[in-house]
């Protein structure tokens, strides 16, 4: 059944200059580094949506993204499609992703961004359960997945890029060098410009906060 609504949090309401970027299929052990990196030198905070998997197989990386303040997100077990397994296997496949953050880095992650943002009733509800938020993205036409080029990738997330907005990257599974090269040029572009880098959760929250005040 379709959803009459998008369950996604994309972007949200917010008075400040704060934009969250977001990196899914990770942890990896080149491509990880090299955007916590670009992220150090811009001194911002990012959401990694990893897989469970990836942890397992690069627990160190892990490790490093949590030491430097990032937002650990989940991005399921074996990054399957939600809506084409049973609702006992969904559960699992955030559970066991679940258990892993906060095996390896001491909490729960708030967020998940299920594979391909496929979700329907079902997910939506089980995902709700589990404590989750779902976390989609403003920039879908950037593709990244797809390797269009740096300099795409770069332009169709420039203008997804206004306060509030969460974009979407992927810095695993495959070359993500177009990847990085777009987000270097992003970043230069946005703390230029007086952005803030937050984490997703970050920038939800201070929205919820500014909407109290303003209630």
């Amino acid at each position: 059944m379709e959803l009459e609504r998008s369950p996604f949090v994309r972007q949200v309401r917010s008075p400040r200059k704060e934009i969250a970027l977001t990196f899914d299929d990770g942890p990896d052990p080149v491509y990880t580094r090299e955007v916590l990196s670009l992220l150090r030198q811009a001194s911002g905070r990012a959401t990694f949506f990893m897989i469970g998997q990836q942890m397992e197989s690069y627990p160190d990386v892990v490790a490093e993204v949590a030491a430097e303040g990032h937002e650990i997100g989940n991005h399921t077990y074996s990054h399957p499609y939600l809506t084409r397994i049973g609702a006992a296997e969904c559960r699992e496949e955030i559970r066991k992703t679940q258990r892993l953050i906060r095996k390896l880095t001491g909490k729960g992650a708030r967020l998940l961004r299920p594979p391909y943002l496929d979700v329907g009733e079902e997910v939506v509800r089980i995902a709700q359960e589990e404590g989750c938020t779902l976390a989609g993205a403003m920039n879908l036409e950037a593709r990244d997945w797809e390797q269009p080029g740096a300099s795409h990738i770069y332009e169709r997330s420039l203008e997804c890029a206004v306060p509030g907005s969460i974009l979407l990257f992927h810095d695993g599974y495959g070359d993500r060098r177009q990847t990085v090269a777009a987000v270097a040029m992003l970043i230069e572009k946005l703390t230029g410009s007086g952005y803030k880098l937050v984490t997703a959760s970050e920038l939800i929250a201070s929205a919820t906060i500014e909407e109290g005040k303003m209630a």
